[in-house]
């Protein structure tokens, strides 16, 4: 069944542009438009979700920095939201993010510091190298500025591609080898999958000869 569904993402995701592509070549003048969402996702606090990918979502990071502290909205290591996050992040959906001094000190200059503790938050704010999951308008709009950090193809929620292309996500993942293996194992499955069900309309249209 799970593989069923990923067919059918992966025809969802190639009718909208954003199917992986072994080759990606997006022009880097390109901008991504930033706009909020009006959709109400379903609370997920309990159900984690899927990835860009269509696989389980995969946990980011437990523990940032050492702080104790799990990352996402929850603060449950997952990049997942929830009813409860409507209208305090314009985004509603999160990239897992490695971050760099680079992204920390754009992030302040545009009005959004990450390096700061937050401890009413339960944010322990944010040093080179911590992994955390980002609103998906905030890495977009650091795409635009160039200053992008790395991503987590796997613990990025799937709703991210409402706002960022996969191709665009897949030049700055640092799992982009094990997606890869990931891919073509589901591939394959796919391809079973095909088999078995022109067999079965072979079979079909035989009992009605």
């Amino acid at each position: 069944m799970r593989t069923l569904l990923f067919v059918i993402f992966m025809q969802t995701q190639a009718s909208r542009g954003l199917a992986w592509s072994a080759s990606p070549s997006p022009n880097p003048k390109h901008k991504l438009v930033l706009k909020a969402s009006s959709d109400r996702y379903e609370d997920t606090s309990s159900h984690l979700g899927y990835n860009v990918l269509g696989t389980e979502l995969t946990c980011c990071c437990s523990n940032v920095g050492s702080s104790g502290i799990g990352t996402g909205f929850y603060r449950n290591g997952y990049c997942c939201t929830g009813e409860m996050d409507h209208g305090r992040h314009t985004g509603l959906v999160y990239i897992c993010c490695r971050v760099t001094s680079e992204f920390l000190d754009f992030s302040k200059s545009v009005g959004n510091d990450l390096s700061t503790p937050v401890p009413q938050f339960n944010f322990p704010g944010l040093n080179d190298g911590d992994v955390w999951c980002l609103c998906a308008l905030r890495w977009a709009e650091a795409y635009n500025a160039g200053k992008a950090p790395q991503l987590f193809l796997q613990s990025t929620h799937e709703k991210t591609l409402d706002y960022v292309p996969l191709e665009v996500l897949r030049i700055f993942a640092i799992d982009g080898g094990d997606a890869n293996d990931l891919l073509g194992e589901l591939k394959d499955q796919r391809s079973r999958l095909n088999k078995m069900l022109e067999m079965g309309e072979s079979e079909d249209n035989t009992s009605f000869q």
